[in-house]
């Protein structure tokens, strides 16, 4: 049984609001074709929907589903002059349908999963044949600061690696992927470095690694009596200053990861 994951929330809305296939997913380019019919599985808002939409074109289609229903509303009324995007409030485990897809894509969705050779299973009921199936995802464990942040964020990081480990969700996902495939069936693997690095001269850098600040604003560790909301508090004030005063990089590690049947 997955964990229930509270992502509900503005915050979380406009986070996904905020990527793009270019910027998010821009391995993924190569295998998009004009005329792909596409399954994006957890796909937030949509917001690499609607790119993926534009790559394939009026006479190929989209078809988006997440399973938090505030983000399907929120991208049908964001992206709703997109012809070829259809967002489906579903979970891949109960979502039926009869089209076949050429191509099924889910980004950083299966980290959040403990039985995620089941879903890459049930990814493959929804392919043609010759059909394939991108996943990018992260490994956590190799999360990289520069300099390191406060104590507190260090606290909180590796009670949010506990917490996961604890539920089942692999912490290091992107090294097992190719394995994963294997076992679900998937032949002709493929695997691409999607390193997401952020340095303090970029645009977007205080956006980017601020993520961990948003994070910590969930009170779901709190709750279930991971941490203290005292230290959860410290860990965001801590990091917000040490991200204003004294950060200058941080690299996440992501893979993307193909396959064929």
């Amino acid at each position: 049984m997955n964990k229930d994951i509270k992502r509900d929330g503005e915050t979380t809305t406009k986070i996904f609001d905020n990527r793009s296939l270019e910027a998010d997913y821009a391995t993924l380019i190569s295998a998009l074709k004009p005329g792909m019919r596409v399954l994006d599985v957890g796909c937030g808002t949509g917001a690499i929907s609607k790119d993926i939409a534009a790559r394939v074109g009026p006479h190929g289609h989209v078809v988006s589903i997440d399973n938090t229903a505030h983000f399907i509303e929120s991208g049908k009324q964001t992206y709703q002059s997109v012809k070829n995007l259809e967002l489906i409030y579903a979970d891949i485990f109960t979502f039926e349908t009869d089209e076949k897809f050429d191509l099924i894509v889910s980004a950083r969705v299966l980290q959040w999963l403990n039985n995620p050779v089941e879903a890459l299973v049930r990814f493959k009921h929804f392919l043609k044949p010759g059909g394939k199936v991108s996943v990018l995802d992260y490994n956590h464990e190799l999360l990289h600061w520069q300099p390191l942040p406060p104590e507190s964020m260090l606290k909180f990081y590796a009670t949010f690696l506990r917490w996961r480990a604890d539920a089942g969700m692999n912490n290091h996902i992107a090294e097992d992927l190719p394995g994963y495939f294997e076992e679900a069936g998937f032949k002709e693997i493929e695997v691409f470095d999607a390193d997401e690095i952020y340095l303090k001269k970029q645009d977007n850098f205080l956006s980017r690694i601020g993520i961990w600040a948003k994070v910590a604003a969930s009170t779901q560790m709190v709750e279930e009596g991971y941490i203290s909301d005292a230290d959860r508090l410290k860990a965001i004030e801590d990091y917000n200053n040490w991200i204003a005063n004294e950060a200058q990089e941080m690299t996440m590690v992501l893979k993307e990861v193909r396959g064929s049947i």
